[in-house]
C-alpha cells in the first residue's frame, strides 16, 4: 500500500475509535437494539441507508410545513387586513348614509319649525288685530258677545260678520 493510503487508513481508524469511545455510542451499543444491530449488519446498513435517504424528503416536508405555517400566518394577517378594509368601507358608507339622512331630517324639521312658527305668529297677530277691532266697536255691540266669541271674517269688501245669536255677558 502506498503511504497516502496508510495515512488515510490511520485517520479512518482514529475516527472510528473516537466514535466507539463516545459515551452515548457505548450506551447505545450496550442496549438491546445496539446489540441486535451489531449482530445483524445488513439490518444496520439498511437502517442507516433508510435514514440517510429519507433525510432529504423529511427536510423538504419540514420546509413545506414551516413555509405553509408562515404563509398561513401571513394569509391570516392579509385576510384580516382585507376584512378590516371591507368593514371600514362599509362603515364609511353607513356613516355617509346616516349623514345624508340627518341632513334630510334636519331640513324637514327646520321647514316644519319655520312653517309652525309662521302660523303661530300669524295666529297671534290676527288675534291681536281682532281684539283691536273689537275695541273700536261701539259699546252696545260689544255687550252681545265677549271678545273670544267674535269671529271676524275679512272679505274683499271689508265687511265683518258677528255671531248670529247675541250672547249676553255677565259683566
Amino acid at each position: 500500500m502506498s503511504k497516502e493510503m496508510q495515512e488515510l487508513q490511520k485517520q479512518w481508524h482514529s475516527m472510528v475509535q473516537s466514535i466507539h469511545s463516545n459515551s452515548n455510542v457505548v450506551a447505545f451499543m450496550n442496549s438491546r437494539v445496539g446489540q441486535y444491530l451489531d449482530d445483524h449488519p445488513f439490518v444496520a446498513l439498511s437502517l442507516l441507508m433508510f435514514t440517510a435517504v429519507s433525510a432529504i424528503p423529511v427536510a423538504f416536508f419540514l420546509i413545506f410545513v414551516v413555509t405553509t405555517a408562515v404563509m398561513a400566518c401571513i394569509g391570516v394577517i392579509v385576510m384580516e387586513g382585507v376584512v378590516i378594509a371591507i368593514g371600514g368601507i362599509a362603515l364609511l358608507c353607513v356613516l355617509c348614509g346616516l349623514g345624508a339622512l340627518s341632513l334630510g331630517v334636519s331640513g324637514v324639521l327646520s321647514v316644519c319649525y319655520v312653517v309652525l312658527s309662521t302660523l303661530v305668529n300669524y295666529w297671534y297677530a290676527s288675534r291681536e288685530e281682532q281684539e283691536e277691532k273689537l275695541q273700536l266697536l261701539p259699546p252696545r255691540l260689544s255687550q252681545f258677545a265677549p271678545s273670544s266669541q267674535l269671529y271676524f271674517l275679512h272679505s274683499s269688501q271689508g265687511h265683518t260678520k258677528l255671531p248670529m245669536e247675541p250672547v249676553i255677558s255677565s259683566g
